[in-house]
């Protein structure tokens, strides 16, 4: 499965994304193509021997509390050294920060060969997107300590944001941050405070791999005047280690921070998902209770920082579903090769004494493969597109760059929905194809399928990432991000012309944009927020589907039609998106065009 994948993972890179030309800039100028294609090769060796023998036993060795610490398998163990030893945390950072400067979408390609043998064995996005933004955000020594000792792989990060009480309501928050002390501003690690509160849902927040974990906290703070305010305001972030550091990076005492529960999970099992207390005087760090944390930037910047982590995590999220989607399309495809049952429906075929045939040779089950082909590889192309878009924003001219950004702003949304939600269904019907034994855990499909779930609910729910589609993404800037997208879109419709066979799939796509922009103006044309955002998962749905069949179309039309099984796949993926997939967003888009108040309307009683 994994050399396939590679294989598909180089013809997006070099025959679509062109990576040759992003090669030329000056900030890659150490790489090459043949050196990425060594990165691969070595990436799959690793996942081959490291990730994917063991996926099974991290979903079945589930951590487990000794009464002090979380212990992991010694598998996980074993794969986190091999992470750390191959260099990949930090290897898109920049040469000071003590990276390789590879391009974006090479580190995507090597994430999704891990993705897609053991997604939940190790913390490595998590970490990365955590030292990421203390990169971006924090000061000196909070990345000379913090974010360099987290890209080196000694310590492990998180991000806690949830609460019991709150959920994803950053606004309902009650964990605060006190400063410490009249003179806490001369601490070396930045401005310190305690925090007290409680928080959950974090996942690699307690475990054996590193001696240390380094939280990312969101808390309140004090207005001038003393009160903390209900709301968005004041929130902050927080940098508070499991353990205090000197200024050498050595540990010195357990900071006020508790395990408090173990979260057990249908899936994703082999990652701990745990609920922490902050300040309960568990431990008293420095000669008091209160969890010590630094400030990082600017207090009451913490959510436009955090977003900074969420965004990037969330587009690991979809990278991470199109990944298990391949996964048990792989599987199932392999199944559908070996397995004999039944004949074919030719009258000839339909005598008993023929020998059966595998199950592939069955119309329907070459539609559920095709289903699984063109969500999964799709999904797949458009996490490495958004890729190419961050690669775009450090390198490219002032309004490349701009471009870039709100481009990616636009699609964040749709990039950790839609995988998460098509390449689910992908995995459904894996299951479907190996029929009972797909049930059972003598195959891996029903896993595949149990670890996605979550990816519908990690780092921003469906409907969260709804909202945040319509009630913000395609009107910001006066729309700009929906009319940038038009373009780019109108671009590959002009280009895919030049080839006759596509003619008519140029034309369905340019009406499906049409009925994009129909939708979004008659659900904010009463300006009511309430009634445009009643059916904002549908628009997103319908959305997506119209981004996933340009991502197709934009394939097909950059690369040169050649009789051999790769391009072909591509081509007999894009034909189905478009004749069984494009057509259904009709009914999403019309809901959200009409602003039918039926899920408005409806009352509590009546269910």
């Amino acid at each position: 499965m994994l050399s396939e994948l590679r294989i598909n993972l180089e013809f997006f890179l070099t025959d679509w994304l062109k990576i040759d030309e992003l090669l030329q800039r000056p900030r890659f100028a150490d790489h090459s193509w043949e050196s990425i294609t060594d990165l691969l090769h070595a990436a799959e060796r690793i996942a081959a021997n490291k990730f994917e023998p063991y996926n099974r036993l991290i979903d079945t060795e589930v951590p487990r509390f000794d009464g002090e610490h979380v212990i992991l398998p010694k598998a996980t163990h074993d794969a986190w050294d091999s992470l750390v030893e191959f260099g990949i945390f930090p290897a898109s950072q920049d040469h000071e920060n003590g990276g390789m400067q590879l391009p974006q979408i090479a580190e995507f390609a090597v994430h999704t060969l891990f993705a897609a043998s053991a997604v939940a064995m190790c913390p490595d996005v998590l970490t990365e997107s955590n030292a990421s933004l203390l990169v971006a955000y924090g000061t000196d020594m909070q990345k000379k300590i913090f974010a360099t000792s987290e890209f080196e792989g000694r310590w492990t990060g998180t991000m806690a944001l949830s609460e019991p009480q709150a959920g994803s309501s950053l606004a309902d928050i009650t964990t605060k941050a006190l400063a410490d002390g009249d003179d806490f501003e001369g601490d070396a690690f930045g401005p310190r405070y305690r925090l007290t509160g409680n928080k959950m849902w974090i996942s690699a927040a307690e475990h054996d791999l590193t001696d240390n974990i380094i939280h990312l906290v969101l808390a309140k703070t004090p207005n001038p005047d003393g009160i903390i305010d209900s709301g968005t305001r004041g929130i902050s972030l927080f940098i508070v280690p499991k353990v205090l550091v000197d200024l050498d990076g050595k540990l010195t005492e357990h900071n006020d921070v508790a395990l408090i529960g173990l979260n057990h999970k249908i899936g994703f099992r082999g990652i701990p998902n745990t609920s922490l207390s902050f300040g309960d005087g568990s431990y008293q760090p420095l000669g008091k209770s209160g969890a010590v944390g630094y400030l990082v930037g600017q207090a009451g910047d913490g959510l436009r920082q955090m977003f900074h982590m969420m965004n990037a995590a969330r587009i690991r999220v979809g990278l991470g579903a199109a990944a298990l989607g391949y996964a048990g399309y792989a599987a199932s495809l392999d199944y559908a090769r070996t397995r004999t049952q039944g004949r074919p429906m030719t009258l000839e075929g339909r005598d008993p004494s023929k020998p059966q045939v595998p199950i592939i040779e069955h119309a329907d089950v070459k539609r559920m493969l095709l289903v699984q082909k063109a969500y999964s590889e799709g999904a797949i192309a458009l996490c490495l597109y958004c890729a190419r878009l961050l690669d775009e924003q450090k390198t490219g001219g002032a309004d490349e760059m701009r471009k870039a950004s709100i481009l990616l702003d636009t699609l964040t949304p749709i990039v950790k929905s839609w995988p998460s939600e098509w390449c689910l269904e992908a995995n459904n019907l894996a299951i479907q194809v190996l029929g009972g034994v797909g049930y059972t855990p003598d195959f891996p499909v029903e896993q595949f399928w149990r670890d996605n779930r979550l990816n519908m609910i990690h780092e921003g729910t469906h409907g969260i990432q709804a909202l945040d589609l319509l009630g913000r993404k395609v009107v910001m800037h006066e729309g700009e991000g929906l009319r940038l997208l038009e373009e780019e879109i109108t671009g590959t419709i002009e280009r895919a012309r030049e080839h006759s066979e596509l003619a008519s799939s140029c034309d369905q796509l340019s009406v499906a944009v049409q009925k994009v922009r129909e939708a979004t103006a008659g659900a904010w044309s009463t300006g009511n927020r309430e009634e445009a955002l009643a059916n904002a998962t549908p628009y997103m749905q319908g959305f997506g589907h119209v981004v996933l069949a340009w991502i197709w179309l934009d394939i097909v039309a950059a690369t040169t039609p050649a009789n051999n099984p790769i391009t072909e796949g591509k081509r007999a993926a894009m034909r189905y998106f478009f004749a069984y997939e494009l057509p259904k967003i009709d009914a999403w888009l019309g809901v959200a065009r009409d602003r039918v108040p039926v899920c408005t309307e409806m009352q509590d009683s009546w269910f």
